[in-house]
């Protein structure tokens, strides 16, 4: 096997939220207010459309695909649905750095190195760049139970609902999250910081008409047969989860590139693919402002954290 290359779950399609758009002579993200599943081959029009689409919107009730029958590949949350601060090189595409808030693996002169990570809002290496990206692999239809549609997404709800899901899921199932029968749904909030736009992210929830006793019981039905036959699950998580440590970076300079023009477009774009509204605290550019003074209030020898307030005098107020 190739060394540094990490082995990752097979991809079939997208799950997105929005398209890239080209304005004012610049490819940009333009958010949406329903999925869209792609094949992932591009046309001069964007990623085309996966015939799985047609087929979801056809048995959809109303004109928006909102909810998404799928099951998952693994019992391990953490398999299904992978999440960490992410930095990418804008021009080449590229993963520069890669952490949890703790540490880190960074792209440097002498080769991968890994090292502390303080998390967006204190790094200075990031100038801004880094965001939350997560990354879910998901299965629709029954047509390839090993392959996946995967869903990317820099938003920060979408994010902590999925992960905060899965485990609840997997608590309740007694562990056996590969075998139940969900829903991806996509969800609407307005918040004070969105100035009472709806804001959209992703939610895992039973499948419609059904309930969750339903579903844990479907769940370990399926589990039962296929042990019969055979399937040994826990052997398949173990696998994926060697090889998805078998690499520095999860996405290679060739993803990247995609990755890079849908997530992390140049200037203070806030419309992303992954959720379909502003979904962080604060306005664009707040990430840059509290490492530059962090920098002041160490050079003058006043506590880092004194920035904090100055910030949050700048946040609008919130609405009566």
């Amino acid at each position: 096997m190739l060394k540094g290359l990490a082995l990752t779950p097979p991809i079939i399609g997208r799950i997105s939220i929005g398209r890239v758009v080209e304005r004012g002579g610049k490819r940009l993200p333009e958010k949406d207010d329903e999925f869209t599943v792609t094949s992932q081959v591009q046309g001069k029009d964007g990623w085309v459309s996966h015939p799985v689409d047609e087929a979801l919107r056809s048995g959809a009730t109303g004109a928006k695909l909102r909810a998404i029958p799928i099951r998952l590949l693994f019992d391990d949350p953490d398999l299904n649905l992978r999440a960490a601060y992410s930095l990418f090189d804008r021009k080449s595409g590229r993963p520069v750095c890669v952490g949890d808030g703790e540490t880190c693996r960074r792209a440097t002169a002498d080769g991968v190195q890994q090292m502390l990570c303080p998390a967006p809002d204190s790094c200075e290496f990031s100038s801004g760049g880094c965001k939350p990206f997560g990354r879910l692999n998901v299965r629709i239809g029954d047509d390839d139970e090993l392959g996946s549609f995967v869903l990317r997404t820099t938003g920060f709800n979408s994010i902590r609902t999925l992960a905060t899901r899965l485990r609840y899921f997997h608590a309740v199932a007694g562990g056996r999250l590969s075998t139940m029968p969900l829903e991806l749904r996509l969800r609407g909030k307005s918040t004070t910081l969105s100035h009472r736009a709806p804001i959209y992210y992703v939610d895992l929830t039973v499948r419609s008409g059904s309930t969750l006793i339903d579903t844990i019981t479907t769940a370990h039905s399926d589990w039962e047969i296929r042990e019969v036959a055979g399937f040994r699950q826990a052997a398949l998580d173990q696998v994926a989860r060697d090889g998805l440590a078998h690499g520095s970076f999860e996405e290679s300079a060739e993803e990247g590139a995609a990755i890079a023009e849908e997530f992390y477009p140049p200037g203070n774009v806030d419309e992303v693919l992954g959720d379909a509204s502003i979904e962080r605290p604060g306005k664009p550019g707040n990430s840059n402002l509290a490492v530059k003074l962090a920098g002041r209030m160490r050079a003058t020898g006043l506590p880092e954290d004194s920035h904090r307030t100055q910030l949050s005098d700048r946040q609008p107020p919130a609405s009566a």
